[in-house]
Formats: C-alpha cells, sequence, structure tokens
C-alpha cells in the first residue's frame, strides 16, 4: 500500500508542486517558538471564511433573490429545509464572529508592531481583507429583505450622495434604480455570492503568501532569520509549524467552536446584536422602523459618522470622516517611529495610546447602537455643551482621540522610551 502511495504522490509531485508547498508552507516552514494566545485568530479568521464559504452556498440553493421572494424564501429555509434553521445561524453568527476575530488579529498586529518592516505588504494585504470584509458584510446585510436590512441598506446608501459631483451617480449605480428595490436586491447579490468572495479569497492567499515569505513576527518583535544555524541554516529560535503549531491551533479551534455553537444553539440573536427583531418583519418601503443602525461591527464608524456635524446641510464630512477612520489603519507602517516593534519593550506614552484608542473604538461602538433620541436624552439634566447633547460631545471627543492615535504616532512612539531587546526570543 505504501508503495502505491507514493507512486501516487511522486505521480502528482510531477505535474504539480504538493510536496514543495507542504514544505515551504507547513512542514519546513519555521515560525517562532513563542507564539501565544494572540496568535490564534489569523488562524480561526481561515476557519470562519470556510464555515462561511461553505454555509453560504447551501443558502444559496434555496434563497430566492427576488423582492417578492426572498424574505420568503429565508423563512422557508428557516422552518421547511432540513436543518436549514441551523445553517442559517450558523452563517448568520458566523458573519459577527468573523469580525470578532478579525477585530482581535488585528489589535495584536497593534500590540507586537505586526505592520512594522519587512511586513508592510502583509499588512496592506490585511487591511484590504478588512475593507472586503465589510464590503461582504454590508452587502449580504440587504438580502434576508427585512426591515432592519431594507432601511439600513436605504440610508448607507443614500450617504453616498453628499459625495460632490459623482455622489448622485454613485447612489443610483449601486442601487439599480431610484430607491432600494429589486434591482438593488440582485446586484448586491451578486457582490455578496460572486464578485467579492472571490476578491477576498484571493486577499487571504496574497496574505499568507507574503506572511510565509518574510516570516512570521513574534511577541518579542524578533526577526528569528537573523540568527540561523550555520550548518542547517534553520532559525535557532523558529520550530516548523507543522506539527507544532498546528495541533496547537486545534485548541483554539476547539475552544472556538464550543462558543461559536453555544451561541448558534442557545441565542442567535445575541439580544439584537446579530440579528434585529426588525429583520424578522418583512421589507417595507412605506413604514420606517423607529431606530436604523447597522451591525454591531460598523457602530464605531457610524459613530463617527454621525459625531462629525454636517457642513451646509452635507453630511460629506462625516463620511470622509468615516472613511477615514478605516483607510487609517493602512498608514501605520510608515506613521510607526519607534525603534522596537513589541509593547513588551515600548515605553508608557504608546501603551497609553493604545489604550486610549481601544477605549474609544468600543464606546463609539456602544453609542453607535443607540438610536439618536437616546444621544439626546443621555445626560438628562445636564446643560449642553455648544448646543450639543452630552451624548454627542462624548462621541465627538472620543473621535478626537482615535484619529488622534494615528495623527501623533510619528511623535509619540519616537519620543517614547523603550526598553533594550534582547537578541533572542525570550519564550
Amino acid at each position: 500500500m505504501q508503495k502505491y502511495l507514493t507512486c501516487a504522490l511522486n505521480w502528482v509531485d510531477e505535474r504539480f508542486p504538493l510536496t514543495a508547498n507542504w514544505k515551504a508552507h507547513l512542514s519546513e516552514y519555521y515560525a517562532p517558538k513563542n507564539f501565544n494566545f494572540w496568535y490564534f485568530f489569523g488562524s480561526l479568521a481561515m476557519l470562519v471564511l470556510a464555515i462561511q464559504i461553505i454555509t453560504g452556498i447551501f443558502l444559496t440553493m434555496n434563497y430566492k433573490p427576488d423582492a417578492e421572494l426572498a424574505f420568503a424564501s429565508v423563512e422557508y429555509i428557516m422552518r421547511d429545509v432540513n436543518w436549514g434553521w441551523l445553517i442559517r445561524y450558523m452563517h448568520s453568527t458566523g458573519a459577527s464572529m468573523f469580525f470578532v476575530v478579525v477585530y482581535l488579529h488585528m489589535f495584536r498586529g497593534l500590540l507586537y508592531g505586526s505592520y512594522r518592516g519587512p511586513r508592510e505588504l502583509i499588512w496592506l494585504f490585511g487591511v484590504g481583507i478588512f475593507l472586503c470584509l465589510m464590503g461582504e458584510a454590508f452587502f449580504g446585510y440587504l438580502l434576508p429583505w427585512g426591515q432592519m436590512s431594507y432601511w439600513g441598506a436605504q440610508v448607507i446608501i443614500n450617504l453616498f450622495t453628499s459625495i460632490p459631483f459623482i455622489g448622485p451617480d454613485v447612489s443610483l449605480w449601486l442601487r439599480g434604480d431610484y430607491m432600494v428595490s429589486d434591482a438593488t436586491l440582485n446586484r448586491f447579490f451578486a457582490f455578496h455570492v460572486i464578485a467579492l468572495p472571490l476578491v477576498l479569497v484571493g486577499l487571504v492567499v496574497a496574505h499568507i503568501i507574503a506572511l510565509h515569505e518574510v516570516g512570521s513576527n513574534n511577541p518579542d518583535g524578533i526577526e528569528i532569520k537573523k540568527n540561523k544555524d550555520p550548518v542547517t541554516h534553520i532559525p535557532l529560535d523558529g520550530i516548523p509549524f507543522h506539527p507544532y503549531y498546528t495541533v496547537k491551533d486545534i485548541v483554539g479551534v476547539v475552544v472556538f467552536l464550543m462558543v461559536f455553537s453555544a451561541i448558534v444553539f442557545f441565542a442567535p440573536e445575541m439580544g439584537g446584536y446579530f440579528l434585529e427583531a426588525n429583520n424578522f418583519i418583512p421589507a417595507d418601503p412605506l413604514k420606517t422602523p423607529p431606530h436604523i443602525a447597522p451591525v454591531w461591527y460598523f457602530t464605531p464608524y457610524y459613530s463617527i459618522l454621525r459625531a462629525v456635524p454636517p457642513l451646509f446641510n452635507s453630511q460629506f464630512p462625516g463620511v470622509v470622516a468615516m472613511g477615514a477612520s478605516v483607510m487609517a489603519f493602512a498608514a501605520l507602517p510608515w506613521l510607526d517611529k519607534s525603534p522596537v516593534k513589541s509593547i513588551r519593550y515600548r515605553g508608557p506614552k504608546y501603551k497609553s495610546w493604545l489604550a486610549a484608542f481601544v477605549v474609544s473604538f468600543l464606546i463609539l461602538g456602544y453609542l453607535g447602537t443607540e438610536p439618536s433620541n437616546v444621544w439626546g436624552q443621555f445626560g438628562a439634566g445636564v446643560p449642553l455643551v455648544g448646543g450639543a447633547d452630552r451624548a454627542t460631545v462624548v462621541a465627538r471627543v472620543l473621535t478626537v482621540v482615535y484619529f488622534l492615535f494615528f495623527a501623533l504616532m510619528p511623535w509619540y512612539t519616537k519620543s517614547d522610551k523603550t526598553k533594550p531587546v534582547p537578541e533572542r526570543v525570550t519564550g
């Protein structure tokens, strides 16, 4: 049997570099030996991507991208398709969990300087993945054709009309009509199911190839390729990714799937954060929900949009701020002037600004889930500040903190007191 398997493998290797790729990306790819908890989330993002693709394929087998049939087809999946409810809840939960692991993956990059050279291109591919993921979530949000899907898409698309000169044409192109309609649903379905998944998978492949070309970062921020065995040329502080980290990642996968399964089976709506109550009501163009807000993973940027005051009755400054708040991540490799990468050896200035950034991001996320009338009631009985309610003032202050984290980074990273970095990883 072994002989036949060897012959088959040799036959494949002559026509496709299967063994060479296995060695290059797994068995002979040497990763730092001091990976910790924060390094689980890259592989978990790959797992959630696989879950989303597989469940998405099964959902499209019964979904109807038609304004008259879309909502009913989702109900059909939930009630009449064998295990359809499970597939739908796995997909909806997967959408939120994708952002959970991606946000934690990005936070690890901020902790350990994973965006620093020579990994700038890896980081840019990662930002591209993040943008693509946001687009994928936005286009998929309309497909259930519930009240929140319909009106959320209407509000977001209308934001594009504030762009000077091209805004109305962009909005019309996105909708395919003068209002969110069957044409909008069809093109959003095409983007969600075909266009963006192809781009997303391509970016993920490029991200991994670039990572394996320069090597993984580590909690010490030390380049392990600088210390190699003179005979074998293997990094002294590196271990093969397989089997050591593939086995370790299985632990993370098991824990993640336990949490994922608990949400799917016991709390798929997560109190309205994963699936809103209004989305269980068919879309009605004549009845606007009392509170229209995006899903939780968009709410920090939505808060920034609402915090920026309009100019000449145009929301364009808020749209620019919202876009800049996402695109600012792409500039990190060139903004950080610190001589060290890892937070282990950084000084108090970077640690303080990173903490302020995280706090502002979380509070902005919370404020984005609250309706506008709650913003007006926030801090009731407290005098208004400059004509704005207290919640708006808080959101504006936190928006400034958010952007100052990036704008002042060249200064506070260059002037920060750092600790000496060891020659070898510390474990």
